[in-house]
């Protein structure tokens, strides 16, 4: 199963994909998507919107992890990033991705083992868990711990059973 994690944000969205069988990840390619800073925000968020679409296409996957949005000091920062938010949720969404959300501090648990673990750790161990894999970036590698804090949950809930268990794992994207 290819599952695409991602981090959102207006400057740059990261992004990842991870091939999971079973226990076993295997990084495909990571990279980023950065629109034009100087372009007005309706065509920084079209772009957006355009190079996941490249990304989802290319890359085929069939579920979603998306970083939640958390609210810092500066209204208007969190503004932007909700509104970038929205625009990967409703890409991943009309691709007919299966679309899960995971706040930070979940991400951070499940890579590194702390919640409030700093950005250079939660690199280093993404690089330690995909031995091999480039980095593009600072959102990348978060993108990919998003991706490598679903693939443990559905792991470990597929262990358990259960009814939800199937929409951890998507569907086929829709052509």
């Amino acid at each position: 199963m290819k599952l695409l994690g991602l981090d959102p944000g207006l400057r740059t969205t990261g992004w990842g994909v991870l091939d999971i069988d079973g226990h076993r990840l295997r990084h495909l390619a990571n990279g980023r998507v950065s629109p034009p800073p100087d372009g007005t925000l309706a065509e920084r968020l079209a772009a957006l919107h355009t190079g996941l679409v490249a990304v989802i296409a290319e890359h085929r996957p069939v579920v979603a992890a998306i970083e939640e949005t958390f609210v810092n000091r500066n209204a208007e920062s969190t503004l932007k990033l909700g509104q970038a938010r929205g625009v990967v949720l409703l890409t991943a969404a009309l691709a007919g991705l299966a679309v899960h959300e995971y706040a930070a501090a979940r991400v951070k648990q499940a890579v590194v083992g702390v919640g409030r673990a700093d950005k250079e750790q939660v690199r280093a161990m993404v690089a330690r868990i995909l031995p091999g894999c480039a980095l593009t970036g600072e959102d990348a590698a978060d993108a990919l711990a998003v991706a490598i804090c679903h693939a443990h949950r559905a792991a470990t809930l597929r262990r358990w059973g259960g009814p939800n268990v199937a929409s951890l794992f998507g569907r086929e994207p829709v052509s």
